[in-house]
Formats: structure tokens, C-alpha cells, sequence
């Protein structure tokens, strides 16, 4: 069951992560209109889950709230953690082409893939405090912020393997849930 509401009491615990093949992730996710302190408990819920994960990357969907939102932090754990969320961001410009090597997903697991990415983004958004911005992106943030903004539009990465890749990872996760 996803919860389309989010109520600031619960905003303490860990959010359970919506995984692959729960349709819910396929959805298109709705633009926040007013960034309040039920949004600001969720965006506090979703880095300390993001963390807990751990992760590098999540989107709101994945936690059951089908608003456009993510939060990211790709500084490597010794130097503290630095949360940076998006509120409806949108990829205005992408140019060149890189290969995302052995990606992965919270609501994919185990499952990795190289996957192909652009290699530079213009993303624009607000911040958690409503601020514009704009973000040109490279490297390994460009990787995280398409694969998360992908996930605002209702596209997993699995979505970008091949076919038959999908079909052998959804008989395995099949076989899984069967054995709980």
C-alpha cells in the first residue's frame, strides 16, 4: 500500500523503499506546489533513509509519494553528509554520451548495469527553501541526477537494459518473492 500522504509524525522513521516490479514505480510523479513543513519532514525522512540505505540517490516515488522530488548526496561517506534536494526538476539540455558502469537502485535490487547516460545536464529546479536552481552536471552527479529525475517520469535504469536482462532479473525476483 503507498501513501500518497505524508504526515509529519513520521517523519522519525525509515521509509520503506518501493521495489521493482510494483507498478507504483512506473507512475508519472505530480509537481509540489507549496513547500511546507510536511515537506520539509519528508525531505528530512528521505536523506535519512537514503543514508540508512545506503544509497547515493532517491526519489520520492520510491518511498510511496508520488511527488517530484529527490534528494542526493555523492560526497564520499568520510567527509559528512551534504543533502542536496530537487523539487520538480527537469533536464533542459543534454549533450555527449557516457557509460554508467555497473549502476544500480535501491528499488532494483541486485541488479547492476552499465547503462548509457548523457554525459553533461543543465537541470533546472527549486530547492527545499523554494530557491531556482540550476545545475550543469558531469561525471557522477549528471549519472545520479538522470537516473533520478528518470524515476520522477515513472523510467527505472532497468528500463534502459535490454529486454531479455528485464526478463531473467523479473524470473529471479519472481522466484524470490514465491520463496517468502
Amino acid at each position: 500500500m503507498h501513501s500518497m500522504d505524508w504526515k509529519e509524525s513520521d517523519a522519525v522513521k525509515l521509509l520503506d523503499i518501493v521495489t521493482y516490479p510494483d507498478k507504483f514505480l512506473k507512475q508519472q510523479t505530480q509537481p509540489i506546489e507549496n513547500i511546507d513543513g510536511q515537506l520539509q519532514a519528508l525531505i528530512d525522512a528521505m536523506g535519512h533513509t537514503m543514508y540508512q540505505a545506503p544509497g547515493i540517490g532517491l526519489a520520492a516515488i520510491q518511498v510511496g509519494i508520488d511527488k517530484s522530488m529527490l534528494v542526493y548526496d555523492i560526497q564520499p561517506p568520510e567527509d559528512g553528509h551534504r543533502l542536496n534536494v530537487l523539487i520538480n526538476p527537469s533536464i533542459v539540455a543534454r549533450e555527449g554520451t557516457i557509460l554508467s558502469e555497473n549502476e544500480g537502485c535501491l528499488s532494483v535490487p541486485e541488479f547492476r548495469a552499465d547503462i548509457k547516460r548523457s554525459e553533461r545536464i543543465l537541470v533546472e529546479a527549486v530547492d527545499r527553501e523554494g530557491n531556482p536552481q540550476r545545475i550543469e552536471a558531469e561525471g557522477l552527479l549528471a549519472i545520479v541526477l538522470q537516473h533520478e529525475i528518470d524515476h520522477l517520469t515513472g523510467t527505472l535504469f532497468i528500463d534502459h537494459v535490454s529486454a531479455l536482462k528485464r526478463q531473467m532479473y523479473a524470473r529471479k525476483m519472481a522466484k524470490k518473492l514465491k520463496q517468502q
